[in-house]
């Protein structure tokens, strides 16, 4: 017993000497527990503090919109151009050379007005000729039948006078005629859109163009062709949207006239739209034509960027009230037509309902939301 009293503070001494540095990574050691305490302390404040942050955040703020039952149409989109139905090239009936233009480009004229005349020499002469021959004509007969109600004289010689007086009446009216087609007249009321002759050019039937344009501003249309797959959808009387992008309008108003036959080369069917009186609208204007093809009373129609989708069925998200605070439910919808931006909702949405127009990306059940 005396013996290992002794022996073990000699290998207890050894062994200090031999591991010197022993006591240094204790030390460390335990520094590197204090250390790794506090960054604990550090990490459980930072972990409290997100986890605040993260609660406040699952409160999303969106917009919502109450919806209403509407009406929801479906339109055919074309493009036509305004065109007046009256709208006249108006030619000389007469061939000569333009010795007189009446008006000018931009004229209100009337139905009947001499708008130009070409050279009339020649019908002038003649007609100056005939009621010479005229006068002598009716003189001879006058003296004829005085002879003849005496009867006096053969009643060949009454004829003969009686039928040189007409026929020269006759003639004279077909030179009074052939005088008039020498004036270039307006055959509607209107205004002189432009004006193609000069003095001195010839106009005629045979000449190489009209002399005169009138258009009648206040008898306007507008013309389009409809794909022949619309073709059933489009009749007269059908009610159409026009927008005209130039002057930034709109106009209500019904088809008159929808062909019953198919262009075989466009293949397509023309529809005309009567215009109302404007001054602001022109001949060869662009215009948007909507056909009305489809309508729903009392509809719910929505936008349809609001529309997602989950294993291929479309669904929204709507704002409800749940214990006293406002939480996202998504409503599967059966969805109609759809036109432009807006959607027809068959099924799933009624009048009401408060419909989550923005920051709906990410909402699921009863996750909390503000506005």
């Amino acid at each position: 017993m005396t013996k290992r009293y002794f022996i073990v503070p000699f290998i207890t001494v050894i062994l200090a000497a031999c591991g010197g540095g022993e006591p240094n990574k204790e030390a460390k050691l335990q520094q590197l527990k204090q250390q790794k305490a506090k960054l604990d302390q550090e990490i459980a404040a930072l972990e409290k503090e997100i986890g605040k942050s993260d609660t406040t955040q699952k409160v999303k703020t969106v917009t919502i919109e109450t919806l209403n039952d509407t009406v929801f149409r479906h339109y055919i989109d074309v493009q036509g151009s305004v065109d007046a139905r009256q709208n006249v090239n108006v030619f000389a009936k007469s061939s000569g050379v333009v010795t007189d233009i009446n008006v000018k480009e931009g004229q209100v004229v009337r139905k009947g007005q001499v708008l130009g005349k070409v050279d009339d020499q020649l019908q002038q002469a003649a007609i100056a000729e005939l009621k010479t021959q005229l006068e002598l004509a009716t003189t001879t007969y006058q003296r004829q039948k005085n002879l003849w109600d005496q009867e006096i004289g053969s009643e060949m010689q009454f004829l003969t006078a009686k039928n040189n007086m007409e026929t020269l009446k006759r003639r004279l009216s077909t030179a009074e005629e052939q005088l008039a087609q020498t004036r270039i007249i307006s055959p509607i009321n209107g205004t002189v859109d432009a004006v193609l002759v000069k003095l001195g050019d010839n106009a005629g039937p045979g000449a190489s163009g009209p002399a005169f344009r009138v258009v009648n501003s206040s008898s306007l249309k507008v013309e389009a062709n409809v794909a022949e797959g619309y073709a059933g959808n489009v009749k007269t009387g059908a009610p159409v949207l026009i927008s005209f992008p130039d002057i930034n309008k709109e106009i209500n108003a019904r088809i008159s006239f929808a062909s019953r036959t198919i262009d075989p080369v466009s293949r397509t069917i023309k529809v005309e739209v009567p215009l109302p009186a404007d001054p602001a609208l022109r001949p060869n204007m662009i215009a948007h034509i909507r056909i009305v093809d489809y309508t729903a009373k009392n509809a719910v129609v929505i936008p349809v960027n609001v529309i997602q989708y989950t294993m291929g069925k479309p669904f929204v998200v709507v704002a409800q009230n749940s214990n006293g605070k406002m939480v996202a439910q998504r409503k599967e919808i059966e969805m109609g037509r759809t036109y432009n931006d807006k959607a027809e909702i068959k099924e799933g949405l009624q009048p009401g309902d408060k419909l989550v127009t923005t920051g709906y990306q990410g909402l699921d059940n009863n996750d909390l939301i503000k506005l």
